[in-house]
């Protein structure tokens, strides 16, 4: 502002200076500088005395305010839980005014989020908020909305809803309130567990089922809206019956897997694979939920029970699919000499084989000397300064040239090792564009003297593969490997077969053609070295083998062969079972897929690309599957126990309302005592009696 002394300024004649009157910065203020001024001597110049930079009228900024004050909501959450409280805290930031009121009293944790808490439910209503949002779970919403004092509120408030299930909220809510509010039923497809960091690109499914047709009605339920929308929300309008129909198929499959998963106690193990790990984070996100939000989903969904009974015909299905195929005499056949075999292997630790590199003498390795040598010898990149770069390169054989002999022979090539291809099938032309050298013979592959034979076969006929092989054709102290997705199976079925002076080496990549097509880097490599001799030579072929998979930057584990079987029923087993019976169901994308549900999608993208012997091998050769069958049966027996009995409960209290009352009666007995003295009551004694 300028401060002034008072003076009388002589009248100006009009003239073209006068029209606009201009100060010179550079000169003193005073009217000198004025043209054709006529100052008298007693009136004092004009001089400046303080200038107050800041503007005492900002319009741009006030209309600015104005606006986004206008954009902001007076939102009253019912039911302030933890999703309650999950959405308060994004309303706040936005600069919401926010209200509560729940059962419990969460006054402190209101305070500490910014938002005011109101015990008494009438008291928060005369605060008149503009909107209403149920947070109570799907099983209280009809008491928790009978109990609210809508006559202490404005007419035409918004009531909003957030439940999993959409047409019960919205006929709940058309019964029971006034035509003078406002419905919005919305289902944000997140919680605080899956949208802890943003909710960026998460669905957000709404209807607006009735909404006034007022400017300022219309314009309250878009802004409700843009508060979802601001934070990068996908919104989906969408009919409540359309959503449910969805849900069903997508929501509550998750929820039920998840529920199964997690009763099976299932933990991470050294060799997860991807698609196991993606079963761990889907039990984390669901067994975070309460089971009434569960049930919900279920007694609230009238397609949910439909969905039930197809995801217990589809696992019926698959379990009879593997019963089916297994004989107690194969099974038997299989494994009865498991026990020699341990005998024979123990024996061999001990001795000297008759054929060694150069004559020289093999000692067989047990475990503990194994590690020794794993210590000593080591299969990473170090070992490269031993041997020359042409040295290290193999001359690998594949026996069985399908999908995943292809697969390996890929980064073989790629890194320098000269391949070689045996197959029943003619793989000869997808061989040669892949550099590798085709033998439609066996008898011809063996003789080229490979120093790795790899079985890439089925686990169905590695052991008719392995016998028809002429092994008689290949140097003395060849090493064989195997990638199947069981261990104990092949080891035995080496020990059983191979001479003893061939090297033997379990290996299982927990990966394939589609979870590595993008790298191998971090990917699990298990492997047993079962029998290697002690020769330097056999001991350096080994790891550079082993090598292949580390330079590919694979997490290589070394881990015996029954420990490995062990985990891999826990894991593998039940992430392909998993997979197998969600295949049945034909699951399609739907426009409102939870990261949940795109994680089950993408497991049964992964499992439905492996053939079926594969998982019927991981059944039928691995002695611990049949015990996670059996679980994993009997936690979906329990689920759907958990889910009939409360059913069951709230159905009985429907018909029997006043079963209460009935109970104060004495029980009366539905046939006539019979004394002691007679068998029989005559109808002259009935008559009598009455």
């Amino acid at each position: 502002m300028l401060g002034v002394s008072t003076f009388h300024p002589p009248p100006l004649k009009p003239s073209s200076h006068s029209a606009i009157i201009r100060l010179n910065p550079k000169l003193p203020f005073s009217f000198s500088n004025f043209p054709n001024s006529n100052r008298s001597s007693t009136t004092k110049p004009l001089i400046i005395r303080a200038i107050d930079a800041a503007q005492s009228f900002d319009y741009e900024s006030k209309a600015a305010l104005q606006f986004q004050n206008a954009q902001k909501l007076k939102i009253a959450i019912i039911g302030f839980g933890n999703f309650g409280q999950f959405l308060a805290k994004t309303f706040v930031r936005q600069g919401h005014t926010v209200l509560a009121h729940s059962r419990s009293d969460y006054s402190a944790v209101a305070q500490s989020v910014g938002v005011r808490f109101f015990p008494n439910a009438d008291d928060l209503c005369e605060e008149h908020p503009e909107v209403i949002l149920l947070c109570t779970s799907i099983i209280s919403t009809h008491d928790v909305l009978v109990s609210l004092p809508l006559q202490r509120l404005k007419r035409s408030t918004l009531f909003v809803d957030v439940l999993s299930v959409k047409e019960f909220p919205k006929d709940l809510f058309l019964e029971l309130l006034p035509n003078d509010f406002d419905i919005l039923c919305c289902h944000p497809m997140f919680g605080p567990e899956s949208a802890s960091r943003s909710w960026s690109g998460l669905p957000f499914v709404y209807e607006k089922v009735r909404i006034g047709n007022e400017d300022h009605r219309i314009a309250r339920c878009d802004k409700f809206l843009d508060v979802f929308g601001r934070d990068g929300c996908r919104m989906v309008e969408m009919s409540c019956a359309e959503h449910d129909r969805y849900a069903a198929g997508s929501q509550f499959i998750t929820h039920t897997v998840g529920r199964v998963l997690d009763m099976l106690l299932l933990e991470s193990t050294p060799i997860n694979t991807k698609g196991y790990e993606s079963l761990l984070n889907l039990v984390r996100n669901t067994s975070g939920d309460s089971f009434d939000l569960y049930y919900g989903l279920f007694m609230f969904n009238k397609n949910s029970l439909e969905m039930l009974e197809r995801l217990d015909l589809a696992f019926e299905d698959l379990r009879k699919q593997l019963i089916a195929r297994l004989h107690d005499v194969v099974t038997n056949q299989l494994f009865e000499n498991a026990g020699k075999v341990q005998n024979l292997e123990e024996s061999n630790n001990h001795a000297v084989a008759k054929y060694g590199q150069n004559g020289s003498a093999i000692v067989l390795s047990s475990k503990n000397q194994r590690s020794a040598d794993a210590k000593l010898q080591g299969y990473d990149k170090s070992n490269g300064s031993r041997l020359s770069n042409d040295r290290r390169k193999l001359k690998i054989a594949i026996i069985g040239f399908g999908n995943f002999g292809q697969f390996l022979a890929k980064t073989f090539v790629s890194q320098g090792h000269k391949v070689l291809a045996y197959s029943r099938t003619d793989y000869s032309d997808v061989a040669q564009e892949l550099g590798v050298s085709y033998f439609n013979d066996a008898d011809d592959l063996c003789e080229q003297h490979p120093e790795v034979i790899l079985l890439c076969t089925s686990i169905l006929s590695i052991e008719k593969v392995l016998k028809s092989l002429p092994v008689q054709r290949l140097k003395r102290n060849t090493l064989f490997v195997d990638v199947l997705s069981v261990k104990e199976f092949p080891r035995n079925l080496f020990l059983q077969h191979l001479p003893p002076y061939f090297d033997v080496l379990c290996t299982h990549p927990m990966f394939g053609p589609e979870s590595g097509k993008n790298g191998w880097k971090g990917l699990p490599f298990l492997f047993d070295k079962v029998r290697v001799g002690r020769v330097e030579s056999r001991m350096s072929r080994c790891d550079r083998f082993l090598d292949i998979f580390s330079k590919e930057g694979c997490r290589m584990v070394e881990m015996s062969c029954a420990e490995h079987d062990w985990h891999a029923a826990g894991s593998q087993f039940v992430t392909h079972t998993t997979g197998r019976f969600l295949e049945k169901l034909k699951l399609e994308a739907t426009p409102i897929d939870t990261k949940g549900y795109e994680t089950l999608l993408s497991l049964v993208e992964n499992t439905a690309g492996d053939s079926f012997d594969l998982y019927y091998g991981l059944f039928l050769y691995n002695i611990n599957a049949m015990e996670q069958l059996q679980r994993f049966d009997l936690a979906f027996e329990s689920l759907k126990k958990q889910l009939f009995d409360r059913l069951h409960v709230i159905y009985r209290k429907k018909v029997f309302q006043n079963e209460e009352n009935i109970s104060d009666f004495p029980e009366r007995s539905m046939l006539p005592e019979i004394s002691e003295d007679s068998h029989m009551v005559s109808f002259t004694d009935t008559v009598d009696a009455k």
